[in-house]
């Protein structure tokens, strides 16, 4: 990616649902090689999606639950498992295996407690692998949804 492309990226993270022909005044194009650079992008996989960003709690997921979930007997088939299961669970917004304590950490967006519990009850201590679940509780939201840093130096 080139500095152009790089531009292109942050600006469609700062607002997705820009035209083309704003998108290309931001970046210093023309608006037929800025759609062509935009659609070189989303053909490489930088570019995976565009969708609208909800308010949880007005859209009805009043609670954010961080499950960290450790796997008994490791193995392969076992991870395998514990992961399709959990990438499917309702309210999965993010799951992660993760280095450390936990194998496994999972953002669930859930409307209250209740809705976790049957989950928690139904979904996730049902897999034979389950060892430990510890459950981590959102008390409020301090950074939600950030753009990656694209535009800022990395280091070498």
């Amino acid at each position: 990616m080139d500095a152009i492309d790089i531009r292109i990226i942050a600006e469609l993270q700062r607002d997705g649902r820009i035209s083309n022909a704003d998108l290309a005044a931001r970046v210093g194009l023309s608006p037929s090689p800025c759609l062509r650079r935009v659609r070189m992008l989303e053909q490489r996989g930088v570019i995976t999606g565009y969708r609208a960003t909800l308010d949880r709690a007005k859209a009805g997921f009043g609670l954010t639950v961080f499950v960290e979930i450790s796997v008994l007997r490791h193995s392969r088939e076992n991870a395998g498992a514990v992961q399709a299961r959990l990438a499917a669970l309702p309210g999965a917004i993010a799951c992660h295996m993760v280095s450390g304590a936990a194998d496994f950490l999972v953002e669930l967006a859930v409307p209250d407690l209740p809705a976790y519990e049957k989950i928690l009850s139904e979904e996730i201590l049902t897999l034979e692998a389950v060892g430990d679940v510890r459950s981590n509780f959102s008390l409020r939201q301090v950074a939600v949804d950030r753009p990656l840093p694209v535009g800022a130096p990395r280091r070498p």
